[in-house]
């Protein structure tokens, strides 16, 4: 009988060292990195490719130039450079991020490590420096710190545009209304028999319209949350809501204390926004909302038991609804996620910063 021979255990030789060429190899080649050694008084004595893309220099034009060539002049007349290389040695290594100046002298934003090197004596020998060009990402920065700052300054004007048409709603529009309806009763008594069943139409269609007009004004500003807080204010929000889309909900807070009126006017609204998209949706049943002080902010949590097809899919309309409520979330200084699965309904989740109020000094004490 033939025995399969028997597969060889294959013993592997411990790899080598990287070698000092090998290395050198290594940093010379790298391109997203400037990388290069300066001497103790801070002269340039090494060049890689990366330096050479970033800032322009060949190895030939830079190396035994003084490093400061690099600082812009506002920089190299505060001594800055110096202050670098003594801050290094006496720390070890420095970070720092600011403008630097290419060959061509334009400015870019720069990300630099400086480490100072020594020897097995303890001498110093020079120090390693690696520059990161971080221009892009500076740029994309701030654009998106601009255009959270026109969102919020948009979410700002959007709020007090609405608070002063709920109170126009409120204060002429509602008040004439119910005067309206005043006079009607007054009128029932007084005109014959035959006239009552239709001011009694006119009556009723006054009330609808008074109904109409207070749920438009706390949809453009919720009351409650001015007088009596958060919770008051989503509570009344969904038994007005879920009655009239027949849908079952739950409702659990446990807020350490109360937020300011714009973070509740920013966590309403965002509940308020998906709320929205679960009715137009998800074909849920039923909705459980939860909001908890969590992390020195609120946590807030809003589940369905939906079909779980991810929500604003449908129109431009309903996707910038998700991109508001992102937008409302981070421009608070938080975060907001949706998960969504077939068959196991939807959860949005989303916390928001709810910092201590600051205390006024006592009396007496500066």
């Amino acid at each position: 009988m033939t025995r399969e021979p028997r597969p060889q255990k294959v013993v592997r030789k411990p790899e080598a060292p990287l070698s000092e060429a090998a290395f050198t190899l290594l940093v010379q080649g790298v391109l997203d990195y400037g990388i290069f050694m300066l001497d103790p008084q801070g002269y340039i004595i090494s060049w890689n490719a990366g330096a050479e893309r970033i800032k322009g220099y060949s190895a030939s034009e830079i190396v035994g130039q003084h490093f400061s060539v690099f600082y812009p002049p506002e920089d190299t007349s505060s001594g800055k450079p110096q202050w670098e290389l003594e801050t290094a040695v006496v720390d070890g290594r420095l970070e720092d991020e600011g403008w630097r100046i290419r060959k061509d002298g334009s400015r870019f934003w720069a990300n630099v490590v400086i480490t100072a090197l020594w020897n097995e004596s303890g001498v110093l020998q020079g120090f390693g420096k690696v520059t990161r060009d971080m221009s892009e990402q500076r740029a994309a920065q701030h654009a998106l710190s601009e255009r959270r700052r026109l969102f919020d300054h948009l979410v700002h004007a959007q709020e007090t545009e609405r608070r002063r048409i709920a109170w126009d709603v409120h204060d002429d529009s509602i008040q004439a209304m119910v005067a309206v309806g005043m006079r009607l009763e007054l009128l029932a008594d007084r005109v014959p028999e035959s006239y009552s069943a239709e001011l009694g139409r006119l009556d009723a269609s006054v009330r609808e319209a008074i109904s109409r007009l207070r749920s438009l004004t706390f949809r453009l500003h919720p009351p409650g949350i001015d007088r009596h807080g958060l919770a008051e204010g989503l509570s009344n929000h969904l038994e007005d809501v879920m009655g009239s889309w027949t849908m079952a909900y739950s409702f659990e807070h446990q807020l350490e204390r109360e937020p300011t009126s714009e973070t509740a006017v920013t966590i309403f609204r965002i509940v308020q926004e998906t709320l929205l998209n679960v009715h137009k949706h998800a074909r849920a049943s039923t909705v459980a909302l939860r909001v908890e002080s969590v992390d020195s902010g609120i946590l807030t949590r809003v589940v369905d038991d939906g079909t779980g097809k991810p929500m604003s899919q449908d129109s431009a309309r309903d996707h910038f609804g998700v991109i508001e409520m992102r937008e409302r979330a981070e421009t608070a200084g938080g975060w907001w996620s949706m998960r969504s699965e077939p068959g196991t309904g939807t959860t949005v989740e989303f916390w928001v910063p709810n910092p201590s109020p600051v205390s006024a000094p006592a009396e007496g004490l500066p």
